[in-house]
This record gives C-alpha cells, structure tokens and sequence, in this order.
C-alpha cells in the first residue's frame, strides 16, 4: 500500500542528521547516497541550500534529477561510486574544500531490497543479481555468478569476513557441492531454501531479539563483496575528508558492524595498515611492517574531530515507528583545519 512504501522509506534518524549538519541559506552539501531521496529532502526542507544529489545505482538517480526539475536549480544530480566521485566532482564543477557538510547512508536502500528483482531480498523471489548498478557495469559477476566461479575457501572467506556466519565453511561447501546437482543457483530462494537446509531451522536473532533468518548473513556477505562496499566506504569517506571545507561536517550512517568499523577507524584515525578484518596471519603481516616518520606524523595529525564521544542510535520512538531504524548507527564529525 501507498502508506506502507511511504513508511519503509521513511529516512532513518533526520533529526540526528540535520542536528549535527545543521544546514543553512546558500551553503552547499552532498548527499552521497541518495537512495529514494528522502534525507535529501529533509536538508532542502530545512535551509534553502545547493545540493548535490550522487547515487551509483541509475534508478536511484532518476528520481535526483525528478527532484532537481523541480527544485529550481538547487539540486545537482550525479550517477556514479564513491571511486567515481572525483570526475563527477570535478565535472560539476565542486572543488576541493568547498563543502559544508557530507551525508553518507551505508549499505543497500530500501527502494534496493523492495525490488524483488534485483535480487537483494532474502523474502521476494527474484535472479540472484545484488548488483547496485548492473545497468551501468553489464560485465560486472551477480551474486549467482560468485557462488559460481569460487572455491570454497574462497566463499568461506566471504561469508565469515563480510557476513561474520558461524558456519561459512558448512555452508561454503555445501552451496560448492551444490552447483553439481542444480548446475547453478540463480535465484534468492534457492539460496535461501539451501542455507536454510544446510544450517536446519536453528533459530537465529537480531539484535532486537527478533527472529532472523538462517540465510541472512549469507545474503549479506554477498552483497558486500559483489558491490565491493568496504571498500567503496572506505574511499567515499576519504574523498568526503578532501571535498569539505575546514569546520565542514560529516554524517554517516550505518547499518552493520563491519560499516561501521570502517567509519570508525577513519574518524577516530585508528590502524594505518589494520584492515577491517582482524585475522592472525594479517595482524603478523602488519606487524612486520616499518612506518616512515611521515607515515606516523600522518596518523597522530587528527583529520576528523568526532561530534560524539560514542555511537548514536535511534530513539525507541523511531525504532516502533520505523522498524527499518532498528540496526542504524550514526557518527559525526568534523573536519579539522590542516594546520590545527
């Protein structure tokens, strides 16, 4: 229903959002992940500023520039990855150190899961895709041709890195052995039918206590590695650094731990080398490794002065109200003068 999609669209956490980036008249922003546009509308609602809209999946992109006919010249819409951003920048004519505030919305959108075929829903039957911008990048491998094309040490590497499962080897070997017997997976529910046989109806929680299913970990990890989000995150947030005017400010939300450790470690400057995966034998690589004293004057010279001591999460309210809140985590910061 019409109310229904309004609600799962619902943006999560404006208040927070608009607290710390506190828009006002002419100043300009981005809003780096567009989505289905509606933090993008609160900041316009909020202060009469220019906006730039990026986004790297197309329909996400064609709703920005509907918002931008109607915007009268405020709103900039821009399609591509944060890897792409630079061009896209630099063809929209934004220079470095110019921006007054950046918001980042981690992870897949509900406009993206709603789609059954896209791929990314664990609940809608659709081709095992999970591709954000397969329109734009035909060659790039679905998630059905991962589950294709790797071994099982490599999924098993997958699933417990971007998916923390317990079982990725169990089901790595399982969804291995599998493609002899199907020749292929090519939807979400044969892949969640199989996890769900291979792991039995053991129950699993969310964070909330409430029920999860077995497969969603899996669904997850694909997700992260078919569209290379880690990393994309990663890059998003250092071009942010560069693109915001010293005092400009940064508010990013995620949605899982592993995003959010990325967004950490760059606010907070933790680990030169420390990837986001803690294993032993990457620990005693980064160990072995010697900082020039230009590598360490750049780590103890702080780039981001964190807004809040801790993470903030979404009120009881917002949570009863808007369910899709419930894993959100916000952090923000701003940008520090180079020479402070």
């Amino acid at each position: 229903t019409g109310s229904q999609e309004a609600l799962d669209h619902t943006p999560v956490m404006t208040k927070e959002i608009l607290t710390a980036l506190r828009p006002e008249k002419n100043q300009v922003f981005i809003d780096m992940t567009f989505g289905g546009g509606g933090h993008s509308r609160q900041l316009l609602n909020a202060a009469d500023i220019q906006l730039f809209c990026l986004d790297r999946d197309p329909t996400a992109y064609e709703k920005a520039v509907k918002l931008a006919k109607k915007s009268g010249g405020s709103v900039t819409p821009l399609l591509g990855r944060f890897s792409e951003m630079q061009t896209l920048f630099n063809n929209a004519g934004l220079l470095p150190d110019s921006v007054d505030g950046i918001l980042i919305d981690a992870g897949c959108s509900s406009m993206q899961m709603d789609s059954s075929e896209r791929g990314f829903s664990i609940s809608k039957n659709g081709p095992l895709d999970m591709r954000m911008d397969g329109d734009r990048f035909p060659n790039q491998p679905t998630a059905s041709d991962v589950l294709s094309a790797l071994d099982v040490p490599s999924l098993t590497r997958i699933f417990k890195i971007y998916g923390e499962e317990k079982h990725s080897k169990k089901v790595a070997q399982a969804l291995f052995d599998a493609k002899y017997l199907l020749t292929s997976i090519n939807t979400t529910h044969e892949l969640a039918e199989l996890v769900k046989s291979i792991l039995g109806d053991q129950q699993r929680f969310d964070k909330l206590n409430r029920k999860a299913h077995v497969a969603t970990k899996v669904f997850q990890a694909l997700r992260i590695f078919v569209n290379d989000e880690l990393n994309e995150l990663n890059y998003g947030l250092e071009l942010a650094h560069k693109y915001l005017k010293p005092g400009g400010r940064l508010a990013v939300l995620t949605f899982h731990s592993l995003e959010d450790r990325v967004v950490k470690r760059q606010i907070l400057g933790i680990d030169m080398d420390e990837p986001v995966t803690h294993t032993i034998s990457q620990k005693l690589k980064n160990a072995s490794i010697f900082h020039s004293v230009s590598d360490v004057d750049k780590v103890l010279h702080k780039k981001w002065n964190p807004l809040y001591k801790h993470v903030i999460t979404p009120s009881d309210e917002e949570i009863n109200s808007n369910p899709r809140s419930r894993s959100a985590k916000f952090r923000a910061a701003e940008k520090l003068n180079e020479n402070s």
